[in-house]
């Protein structure tokens, strides 16, 4: 019987990928989520979740991609029954009144709108506390909010729950 000699070979160590092939490979797939991502994003496909701040639907955000052709923006409903939780963060938030009637506590000034009215929350260094109420309890209250959050995340956005909503189980 013949003695055979082996030879153990590695396999190459992978390439260290350099920062500046990152940046190109991130560009890149934004490039490709704008051509590619979805442009509409349907209201029926979206689910209503109940959270210990709000009864919501998400169309945009992050946290639960919907593959469009837009990522940094988070775009929700809240469907208002008596009253949100009341939370704080830092604000630069933009909401549209969908339907019914109701009013938002920032800071313990009261600020009242209705269907069509733009509800502006500043953006404060300290954060603002606020809660949204429905003023027609058991009739439809409904708004959609708008947060560009690259300004979040450049100004450390502090998110802070400081009590529940009653729908929260």
């Amino acid at each position: 019987m013949a003695e055979t000699e082996r030879v153990r070979t590695r396999e190459r160590e992978p390439a260290a990928v350099r920062t500046y092939d990152r940046i190109f490979k991130y560009l890149e797939d934004l490039q490709d989520r704008a051509f590619t991502g979805k442009i509409v994003i349907k209201g029926d496909e979206r689910p209503w979740e109940q959270s210990r701040h709000s009864h919501s639907k998400y169309y945009l955000c992050r946290e639960a991609d919907t593959n469009s052709a837009l990522r940094d923006w988070t775009v929700f409903i809240q469907d208002i029954r008596t009253h949100s939780g009341k939370h704080r963060h830092q604000g630069g938030l933009i909401i549209y009144v969908l339907e019914g009637e109701g009013y938002t506590e920032v800071d313990d000034e009261k600020f009242e709108w209705e269907a069509g009215d733009l509800l502006l929350l500043p953006i404060k260094p300290q954060g603002i506390v606020h809660r949204h109420y429905n003023k027609r309890i058991g009739e439809n209250c409904k708004w959609m909010a708008f947060i560009y959050r690259p300004y979040g995340d450049e100004i450390g956005l502090h998110l802070e729950q400081k009590e529940n909503s009653p729908d929260f189980k």
